[in-house]
């Protein structure tokens, strides 16, 4: 399992320099609520600390968390569920958990599984810092069912939330097959075949998991479509060019 640090820091401390570590957590008071900074990867080596960080963490506070995660260079569906799940035992104690800033793969990891708007704040609170992600406001699909079925934000919240953890749980096991499939066909590492995965699907506005079945579907004996086959080649191309 990877190395994890995990350090409390006073509001007053500056937040000590990461280290060489694959995880880092410090948690500072902020007021009634905890500032808490991750640094490294949330995957399925790390998930499990990443939630005995956040448990204690949340208990201390009266408010809640707020999360930042620019530090951050690499999540999965593992981190995703891990978050969900905190989330909802924040709600459940009349807490809220927020995210204050999020590297460009948290926010990718959020964009494509659609769970931006569950991290932000809908009461005004604003993190530590003073700001709040803009990431809070519904689809127009959303606030028209609200507004129809004149449900509350936390209500609706809730729905999407289980919806989009359960999508999360059933398209894992598919989409880690599919890294595996790309680190044993390319020698690439755990994080660059998640990069190549998310790559191809942007370029070819196709979904994650559609992508990753495709791709294990190919061991057995599918063909893989030529132009998935040559977005996959240009994405491997492009991730092993030396920086």
């Amino acid at each position: 399992m990877s190395p994890v640090s995990t350090v409390d820091s006073p509001s007053s401390a500056a937040d000590p320099p990461s280290v060489s570590a694959s995880l880092k957590i410090v948690t500072r008071p902020a007021g009634t609520r905890t500032v808490v900074v991750v640094s490294g990867e949330i995957d399925i080596d790390t998930e499990q600390a990443v939630r005995r960080a956040l448990g204690p963490a949340l208990a201390r506070s009266s408010g809640g968390l707020d999360l930042d995660l620019a530090g951050v260079g690499f999540c999965d569906c593992a981190g995703l569920n891990v978050l969900l799940s905190v989330r909802r035992l924040a709600l459940a104690d009349g807490k809220t958990l927020g995210v204050r800033a999020a590297s460009a793969a948290v926010a990718r990891l959020f964009a494509l599984t659609d769970t931006s708007s569950l991290f932000s704040h809908t009461t005004g609170h604003k993190g530590a810092g003073g700001v709040v992600t803009p990431w809070r406001e519904h689809s127009p699909t959303t606030h028209d069912l609200m507004e129809e079925n004149d449900v509350s934000d936390e209500a609706e919240e809730l729905r999407v939330e289980v919806g989009q953890l359960k999508r999360a749980m059933l398209t894992r096991p598919v989409i880690d097959l599919a890294r595996g499939v790309l680190m044993a066909s390319f020698g690439l590492s755990r994080e660059d075949s998640w990069s190549v995965l998310v790559d191809v699907s942007q370029r070819s506005n196709t979904k994650l998991h559609q992508l990753a079945e495709e791709l294990v579907d190919s061991v057995n004996g599918a063909p893989l479509p030529e132009d998935v086959q040559q977005r996959i080649s240009t994405a491997v191309t492009e991730i092993s060019r030396p920086a």
